[in-house]
């Protein structure tokens, strides 16, 4: 089953200091690329974090957010105001907004999302977190990320299965096609050679020779035979059930499928085939786009 790298997850845990809630959102990555971030006073638990997400997430940019609400725990204390820090802000802001010729004030939203700016006492200590909490609650979190990682990479199966099809078509056009244009040619050459020399009898064997030549300077079986191998591959990968992520290799299949193609198309000589390569190359680009979605 292949896993799409866009997911969302999210999980809460009422704590002595608190409700603890963690939201974890996955985008595309190449690798697995943790960006955490916690309350103050929890960064201890960021390895840990990024550990249990490791373990359940093979790539992809993975954003974890974990926050604390103190109102619904037993560490609930009222917070605040550092007067001197919002002071701090507030001249700061003022300079760079003479400096710059910046229009508009300083107001309160403004300096209201300088989140620091309000303290709780500094004798309000934040009870003790048992670190299989904050672990229970990311697993609860990557569980939910990885259900969705399955639902959007079944869709995706769905697509990338449907435009292999569209690519096995247009291979069966240039394989029957393939053929003719060696026929054709050799037709071609032949009445070349009665119209410059009306009265003179045409050379089978050196029009075998000119027509061999051109075969195979034109032969793409090689070309065809590997693409297919490429499809084959490429269906395995998207049919295995194992857990391993299999995004770069459908990447390196994808990659390629377009080397054989642009080969095809190079030695096409023939309308049909040109037309085929392009076609190919258009599903092989979709294919890549959503490729670069799969983990």
């Amino acid at each position: 089953m292949i896993r799409s790298m866009t997911g969302f997850g999210e999980a809460e845990r009422d704590t002595p200091a608190g409700r603890l809630r963690l939201e974890v959102k996955t985008v595309n990555h190449r690798f697995f690329n943790p960006n955490v971030k916690t309350p103050p006073g929890f960064d201890r638990f960021e390895r840990d974090i990024t550990e249990v997400l490791r373990a359940h997430i093979a790539r992809g940019h993975v954003g974890a957010y974990l926050s604390l609400d103190r109102s619904a725990g037993n560490g609930a204390s009222p917070a605040r105001l550092d007067l001197d820090r919002a002071r701090q802000y507030r001249d700061a802001l003022e300079a760079m907004r003479a400096e710059l010729a910046i229009p508009g004030a300083v107001d309160l939203g403004m300096l209201a999302r300088f989140g620091d700016i309000f303290r709780t006492p500094e004798n309000d200590k934040v009870p003790a977190i048992d670190p299989e909490t904050v672990r229970a609650l990311v697993e609860e979190a990557a569980r939910g990320v990885v259900a969705l990682r399955e639902a959007e990479g079944a869709r995706l199966h769905e697509d990338l299965a449907g435009r292999l099809d569209a690519m096995v078509e247009q291979i069966a056009v240039v394989e029957s096609r393939a053929p003719e244009r060696l026929v054709r040619e050799r037709d071609r050459l032949r009445e070349a050679v009665r119209e410059l020399a009306a009265q003179v009898e045409v050379d089978e064997d050196r029009l075998a020779r000119e027509v061999a030549y051109l075969a195979e300077r034109w032969d793409i079986t090689e070309e065809l035979v590997r693409f297919r191998a490429h499809v084959a591959a490429f269906r395995e990968a998207l049919e295995s059930d194992g857990p391993e992520a299999v995004g770069k290799r459908l990447g390196f299949l994808v990659q390629e499928m377009h080397r054989e193609v642009n080969t095809i198309g190079s030695k096409a000589n023939d309308a049909l085939i040109a037309q085929a390569s392009v076609a190919l190359k258009e599903e092989i680009e979709r294919l890549r786009e959503q490729v670069e979605n799969v983990e």
